[in-house]
């Protein structure tokens, strides 16, 4: 399976924050909003990644991200214009999706829960057809909403209804067999000139191979698209972090728990930012397993 990142839009709802700089670079707490997203796909076993964003913001992605090998990863990088609608990432990442399946995770999603990398794992084995994941919400009109029968099987997708039968919110994380790159093609734009990715889930709904992982009790699912949700967003994941004293989205120790990376190169990343609690986080994660005490799955980070 390959992961496409899409990180592009103006960002509008943040302004003045992101009139010169892109949303997915603003800190959540003691991480950059992109190490989130990267580290679901991370979590899932994938390691070949496509970021996509805007030709303004690609250099600074480049620059913090690099081609991914520090992690044991491929990353690679495309543009995009303008916002041409979620599903266009499809039509801008085909040929780094090629034959395979696919995963697409929007930029500013942060997810949270135990097991979490067990579940991603399991749901992108042999994807056939798209695989949703649904979160409840106490307001669906703002989200697009998958209404699903008694026995779980999806019936309908609605974007932001105004009478919503559900209150399953569809999140920005989807999983996709290689037909997606055809059914992207053939695409008709949105009013508003776009590819909208609800008309690319339907599609999938009414061939009956879409269906939905509901995430209830003991998940998190953070959007950071405002102000407030931002600073919700990064309280969160302080008092998390600071009361079980681990780090949500460490890259370097999701890269060397899920074996694309060894202990010394874990070490030697930390070492790079000794002079941050971060950095020093990593050093001991290193340490901790060359001395046989980190366990494979921490039952919080993963």
């Amino acid at each position: 399976m390959k992961g496409i990142i899409l990180a592009g839009g103006e960002g509008t709802r943040l302004h003045p924050l992101t009139t010169a700089v892109s949303k997915q670079l603003l800190p959540v707490y003691d991480k950059p909003m992109v190490y989130y997203p990267l580290s679901v796909l991370m979590l899932a076993g994938i390691r070949e990644i496509l970021l996509i964003s805007t030709p303004r913001d690609l250099p600074l992605f480049r620059l913090m991200l690099g081609d991914g090998s520090r992690l044991g990863l491929s990353l690679s990088y495309v543009e995009q214009a303008r916002p041409g609608g979620l599903a266009e990432a499809f039509l801008l990442g085909a040929d780094h999706v090629g034959d395979d399946s696919s995963a697409l995770i929007l930029g500013d999603n942060i997810f949270h829960g135990q097991a979490f990398s067990q579940l991603l794992r399991a749901h992108s084995r042999d994807v056939d057809g798209c695989v949703l994941f649904g979160y409840p919400v106490s307001d669906p009109e703002r989200y697009g909403i998958a209404e699903t029968d008694p026995a779980g099987n999806l019936l309908s997708i609605e974007e932001k209804p105004r009478a919503p039968k559900a209150n399953q919110a569809i999140t920005g994380l989807y999983f996709y067999d290689n037909e997606v790159l055809e059914i992207a093609r053939r695409l008709k734009p949105s009013a508003r000139g776009e590819l909208e990715i609800t008309d690319l889930n339907r599609v999938y709904l009414d061939r009956g191979r879409a269906r939905l992982v509901k995430l209830g009790r003991g998940f998190a699912w953070l959007d950071t698209g405002t102000h407030s949700s931002l600073l919700q967003a990064a309280q969160y994941i302080q008092t998390l972090e600071e009361r079980q004293g681990v780090r949500i989205a460490c890259l370097e120790e999701i890269a060397l728990r899920m074996g694309f990376i060894d202990a010394r190169a874990c070490l030697a990343e930390g070492e790079k930012l000794a002079k941050t609690e971060y950095g020093r986080y990593v050093m001991q994660v290193a340490l901790d397993h060359e001395a046989g005490s980190l366990t494979t799955a921490h039952p919080v980070a993963f």
